[in-house]
């Protein structure tokens, strides 16, 4: 149920982000969800991508630090108050949300959500039972066609 992030890191200069893009788009790679945070001098560029292994591979031939996180892709209802539902579920836990970003693509009337957790094993069992879906990175894989 969890699904592989990667981080990037990347150097806060014109062209580093585009050479991050042209690497994963050279070998064919899609980018299904991407957020950013920068300071200064650096940035981290964080994504779930269609082939991570293949990915991080064609990132380090390109000279780029990657490294691997587990995160969450949850599937909420896209409408007001629903985001607000979810995160009472991790409130009720003393769970903290560290980051999150949205997907690219959604499915019919849902939206997909990218949460980061310090221990997502207790996050997945804090869903369990409320009626929000956790996807696995295989159904993540099929958002792109």
């Amino acid at each position: 149920m969890k699904v592989k992030q990667l981080s990037v890191f990347v150097e806060n200069q014109p062209g580093r982000l585009a050479s991050v893009a042209k690497s994963l788009g050279g070998a064919g790679i899609n980018i299904m969800a991407m957020t950013i945070a920068e300071t200064r001098e650096f940035g981290v560029v964080r994504m779930i991508v269609a082939d991570w292994e293949r990915g991080i591979k064609f990132l380090k031939e390109s000279g780029f630090t990657v490294t691997t996180t587990d995160v969450l892709a949850i599937e909420v209802k896209d409408n007001p108050g629903a985001l607000a539902k979810v995160l009472e579920v991790f409130v009720s836990r003393g769970l903290n949300v560290e980051y999150m970003y949205a997907f690219v693509a959604k499915r019919e009337g849902t939206a997909i959500l990218v949460f980061r957790f310090d221990d997502p094993d207790q996050a997945i069992q804090a869903l369990a039972g409320t009626g929000v879906k956790v996807l696995t990175n295989e159904e993540v894989l099929t958002l792109e066609k």
